[in-house]
């Protein structure tokens, strides 16, 4: 299995997907593959600007997108791609299109099989168990908060430790200890924004500068740099 979970498109200030594309041409390789894109977390973007985007960038380091949304067949788009790739957006439209299209499992035996798979924020929220750790509102309802189930923890992309002067409403870390309260056997790994996760088989790693921070069920949240072998998690 392998996997590049990227936090964010886009760094504050820089065009977009910009700062993570030689990570994905490390990742894809140098020979050019097609790569299938499931641009269903667009919400305020067309799927077609949404897929110009992405192919504007993907080309930028040799590798060619489609988008899904053009295909008859999505699952056999799916099954005849050299790599697959989900962007971010709304994690509940993304999820409910998914499940729509019939595509949780064709997408998750792909990627077991050895198929690259690329996504950043709602695009890696959907490998975990469920999408329950997205920081989305739930904009429609999906059929289930269930999704690919290509890792066995939980990732809350975007994570910060801002805690506004004046707000007194929760804090993001206060979120995910509800969620831990209601989950207690789960993982959470807050991944901050220019960070990624690469999964190769049994091993993953940190890439980037700032570290992810831990956090399980009535224990103390700890933080963890690009180090740490992240491949404990996998297990």
């Amino acid at each position: 299995m392998r996997l590049l979970l990227i936090s964010n498109s886009t760094n504050a200030g820089e065009p977009y997907l910009d700062y993570p594309k030689y990570n994905i041409r490390d990742f894809l390789g140098e020979q050019s593959l097609n790569c299938i894109f499931l641009p269903y977390a667009g919400v305020t973007i067309s799927f077609d600007d949404y897929e110009e985007r992405v192919k504007e960038r993907f080309a930028e380091v040799g590798h060619r997108i489609t988008s899904i949304h053009h295909a008859s067949d999505p699952v056999a788009a799916v099954k005849e791609a050299d790599a697959i790739v989900v962007g971010g957006g709304n994690t509940f439209q993304l999820i409910k299109m998914i499940q729509e299209n019939g595509l949780i499992d064709p997408v998750r035996e792909k990627v077991l099989s050895g198929t690259p798979f690329v996504g950043w924020s709602a695009g890696s929220n959907v490998t975990c168990p469920s999408i329950r750790t997205t920081n989305d509102m739930p904009i429609l309802e999906p059929e289930g908060f269930h999704a690919f189930n290509l890792v066995p923890f939980q990732i809350n992309p975007h994570y910060t430790d801002l805690n506004p002067p004046g707000h007194a409403g929760e804090t993001r870390e206060d979120r995910i200890m509800e969620y831990l309260a209601a989950n207690p056997g789960d993982t959470v790994l807050g991944l901050r924004e220019g960070c990624m996760f690469r999964v190769e088989g049994s091993t993953m790693n940190l890439i980037g500068e700032r570290p992810v921070r831990l956090f399980r069920h009535n224990e103390t949240p700890v933080e963890l740099d690009n180090k740490h072998d992240f491949s404990e998690f996998l297990r």
